[in-house]
């Protein structure tokens, strides 16, 4: 509105989220948003902030049998190498919460479904791009509006309304003060990872992801003061360095590809 009022001021893409076609081509995407944004509540709400990272560390092997699965691309005996690495950090990890009281299955469940959720989403969202211009405003906004609509049965069947209604805070300005932060840090996280897949790949999102959320484990341990086993540790490390090496084996593989087509093309 403010761009079509003042155009030499605000710019905003062009585009109407209630057109049947563009409703059609984006709303799978808007399902694993609202997928992701829900599993990663889930998986937080019953785990600690430092598990959440080996909960979620399954990411890139996802993206690994997705891309198989659905592109046809299949991936060299030295990623797939990487991939049992992480696993095996994964397994470390769970299998060393599982001796503390904070373990919780179901969370360790949805941290599991937020993985996939995660890589299908990042695979969809470069598909989508080409729908909307490359637009990633404007695939934002299409997200944001449709997600919003799709939280409202879940909230219905997970009997969610009555509790928000009955929240003795609900009127309170410091309530609306807060969640406004946090409605802009989640759209601000929701645009910057569609910029990042637009200008990289998805692959390249699950891994600096994956590296955020090492980095945000330590901050968590820190944070609540936890104490840890040298395994449980362990676990992370293997977790980071299986994805570190899966990078660097892409990189080079990559490189390998691109300097075979200059060559091609020379010929």
């Amino acid at each position: 509105m403010l761009s079509k009022r003042y155009p030499r001021t605000v710019t905003f893409p062009n585009g109407n989220p209630f057109d049947r076609d563009t409703f059609r081509k984006v709303i799978p995407l808007s399902i694993l948003f609202t997928a992701m944004i829900a599993t990663n509540n889930l998986c937080l709400k019953y785990v600690g902030v430092a598990f959440y990272y080996v909960g979620r560390s399954l990411t890139t092997v996802f993206n690994v049998l997705l891309t198989y699965v659905l592109l046809g691309q299949k991936t060299s005996t030295k990623a797939s190498l990487c991939c049992v690495l992480i696993v095996a950090g994964f397994w470390i990890g769970v299998d060393q919460e599982s001796l503390t009281e904070s373990f919780s299955l179901i969370g360790t469940i949805f941290g599991v479904l937020g993985s996939l959720s995660l890589s299908l989403y990042s695979i969809y969202t470069k598909r989508t791009l080409q729908h909307v211009n490359q637009e990633v405003w404007l695939l934002s906004y299409y997200n944001n509006v449709y997600s919003a609509v799709l939280f409202i049965p879940l909230m219905i069947i997970n009997g969610e309304v009555q509790q928000v209604l009955n929240y003795k805070h609900l009127a309170e300005p410091w309530f609306w003060g807060v969640m406004t932060i946090g409605g802009v840090c989640g759209f601000a996280i929701g645009f910057v990872t569609t910029l990042q897949i637009k200008v990289t790949s998805p692959l390249t999102h699950n891994i600096s992801g994956t590296a955020k959320a090492c980095a945000q484990t330590i901050i968590a341990t820190s944070w609540y003061q936890e104490t840890k086993s040298f395994l449980w540790w362990t676990s992370n490390v293997v977790v980071l360095l299986g994805s570190a090496f899966y990078t660097r084996v892409k990189q080079v593989e990559m490189d390998q590809t691109h300097r075979e087509q200059m060559n091609s093309q020379k010929v």
